[in-house]
């Protein structure tokens, strides 16, 4: 046996071998450039015995010759030079992959380079000849040989010298042993797989003192062992905010669920970090451990935050073949008073005909199917430094859909209480004024109401959850003691669930379903814009926005009772580019609960994702499955940022 050390022995050669592109799935080498008496190009071809496309790419990734192929030098030294620098980089990153008896030349202009012979005075005299003439041919020629596997994986701890029980470190944590390929991305991975194992336990000191791999090379094996102190248990210490020069450090810390004495574990530390990026005056946060545990065995955290500029002005384009065009535009201030106030104002106009904003050679430009709407809201988060929020918002709108024609005035107000980053309730109070007219008539009506919400979000990422479950389920009397002109209940939920089918979440299942209901009042008492309806982006995709509900006349008038759901598979092909096929369904009913006298009406389609570093870019195309006679729409188009749900 030989510890693994020292350069591999072997001497030049060339191996029957055949260079890979990988046919462009790995995107197509660009060609370099022309022979030219200012540099010196060259061709490159990666020549592996056995044909393994995952070594030749392996070596390209770490190749100098290749990430700088449309660089060339200005001269051949500068190339040989280029070539034997990546002679160690090409054994390192076979090494890496379990290829412990490879043989590596690289060839320029027929004079081979290894890590053993080096003939740079020639080689360079060779690749000066090609000046203006042609392209320096260079071959990497590579015999990887066997790929060695481990055979003894020992884990020792380094308070007693002996291996871990399985009930302190279960085998399944590691996820390496006897008979796996000795890859040294594995070996790190499990290393890091093991300190994490013992940081989730509330031992944040938890580190790997030691590694002896052994490397027998005419067996073709290795064994490791790894030393591990786990080091001691401790909780949570003093938590000291840093960096905050406008925003008050008590709001910071009333977004941090965690007392001093709490057990430490990442996980919490991750859970903490994400609640203070939520809120809006702060564009980062950072949170580092102390280097010892206090006189409490407790462990110091320090919060570093970087503040966003307050101010935000924005706009935005849509469009939808069912909704209509639509434009929007805001501005806010994200630290108003120096406590992560929240001023935002936004106005947005949108257009729909009776078409569903889709105008014929034969239609005009038609003013009433303008709509608008003006949008003022206010938050003051941590009154007094508690985890309670004010809010304020309001509205001026004018909507118009298919089915009706609404204006109205909104102001609400109310506190929110946070029990946990994933968990709120918020009460209040809602004033409204309004008319809306349909098929029906003409509602003109005053609602004075008292809203309660509550909210459990535990997902992992706002645009692009892969992971968790979202709930918010709402209920708001409007008594007419209050001075509410149509008495009624409104109550309405909505849930999501993700779930992560692999470890890198490149493929996820999400479902979402809405229930919706209306008690108190008969339908037609109850203004258009109140009542339910169902279809359009955010709905059931690929029917008219609000269009799905009882119909009167041939037209859609809304219902009492609403059932929406959606199912989604999202699917990564690439690092960007991903494809989600879709199903939706959904409708409103007459009666207060859904009785399903109305059909479910169902659409599917298939979505385009383009993810970016802010969201991904949806690009979704839906059609009915059964369409009404005499609705001409066959598919629809929607774009956004962000997942549907």
């Amino acid at each position: 046996m030989v510890l693994l050390v020292g350069l591999l022995s072997g001497g030049v050669f060339i191996p029957h071998a055949v260079a890979f592109d990988f046919f462009g799935l790995f995107g197509r080498d660009e060609t370099p450039p022309p022979p030219n008496a200012d540099t010196l190009p060259y061709s490159l071809d990666f020549a592996v015995a056995g044909r393994d496309r995952k070594i030749v790419q392996i070596l390209k990734d770490v190749s100098t010759l290749q990430s700088l192929k449309n660089d060339p030098p200005p001269d051949a030294d500068a190339l040989v030079r280029r070539a034997e620098a990546d002679l160690p980089r090409l054994n390192d990153a076979l090494w890496g992959a379990g290829y412990y008896n490879a043989r590596i030349a690289i060839t320029v202009a027929g004079v081979p380079l290894t890590l053993q012979a080096l003939r740079p005075e020639a080689a360079t005299r060779a690749a000066t000849f090609y000046r203006s003439r042609a392209l320096v041919p260079i071959q990497v020629a590579v015999d990887p040989g066997a790929q060695f596997v481990l055979r003894n994986v020992t884990v020792l701890d380094a308070r007693t010298g002996r291996p871990f029980l399985p009930n302190e470190l279960p085998p399944r944590i590691a996820r390496i042993g006897p008979g796996d390929a000795a890859r040294a991305a594995d070996i790190v991975a499990a290393q890091a797989r093991i300190v994490d194992h013992f940081r989730a336990q509330s031992r944040p000191f938890a580190k790997v003192t030691e590694q002896n791999p052994v490397v027998v090379h005419p067996a073709h094996v290795m064994d490791i062992s790894l030393t591990v102190d786990p080091g001691p248990q401790a909780g949570i210490g003093e938590i000291t905010v840093r960096g905050a020069e406008n925003v008050d450090p008590a709001v910071v810390r009333s977004f941090i669920y965690t007392d001093p004495g709490d057990p430490y574990s990442p996980a919490e530390l991750a859970s903490m970090r994400k609640s203070i990026l939520s809120i809006e005056a702060l564009s980062s946060v950072r949170i580092r451990e102390g280097e010892m545990l206090d006189a409490y065995g407790n462990l110091p955290l320090f919060i570093d935050i970087t503040e966003r500029q307050p101010r935000v002005i924005g706009a935005s384009v849509q469009y939808s073949t069912t909704d209509g065009p639509a434009v929007r535009a805001y501005w806010a201030h994200r630290n108003l008073f120096g406590g992560a106030e929240r001023l935002r104002l936004e106005g947005s106009l949108f257009y729909l005909t009776e078409n569903g904003g889709r105008l014929d050679d034969d239609d005009e430009f038609d003013w009433d199917d303008l709509g608008g709407r003006f949008r003022a809201s206010f938050l003051k988060p941590a009154l007094w430094g508690t985890r309670n929020d004010f809010l304020a918002e309001a509205l001026v709108e004018r909507e118009r859909t298919e089915g009706y024609t609404s204006r109205l005035v909104n102001a609400t107000a109310g506190i929110r209480h946070r029990f946990s980053e994933t968990f709120s309730i918020q009460g209040g109070i809602e004033y409204e004024k309004g008319q809306a007219s349909d098929v029906l008539g003409q509602v003109d009506y005053t609602l004075v109401g008292l809203p309660l919400s509550v909210t459990y979000d535990s997902t992992d990422n706002t645009l692009d959850p892969t992971r968790g479950m979202k709930l918010l389920a709402s209920v708001t009397p409007y008594p007419d003691f209050l001075g509410s002109s149509v008495p009624m209940t409104v109550a309405r939920g909505t849930a999501s669930a993700y779930w992560s089918i692999d470890d890198e979440s490149r493929y996820v299942l999400a479902g979402r379903l809405g229930l919706g209901s209306i008690v108190g009042a008969e339908l037609e008492e109850i203004p258009a814009n109140r009542r339910f309806f169902a279809g359009g982006g955010g709905s059931v995709r690929g029917f008219g926005y609000r269009s799905l509900s009882p119909t009167f006349l041939g037209e859609p008038i809304g219902g009492r009772s609403l059932l929406e759901a959606s199912l989604e598979a999202r699917i990564k092909v690439t690092d960007t580019i991903g494809i989600v096929p879709f199903v939706d369904a959904g409708t409103a009913f007459e009666s207060s609960f859904p009785d399903f006298d109305e059909t479910i009406r169902v659409s599917a389609g298939l979505g385009l994702r383009y993810y970016t570093g802010i969201g991904p870019i949806r690009l979704d195309i839906a059609t009915p499955l059964r369409r009404d006679r005499g609705d001409d729409r066959s598919f629809a188009i929607y774009v956004g940022i962000g997942q549907a749900f």
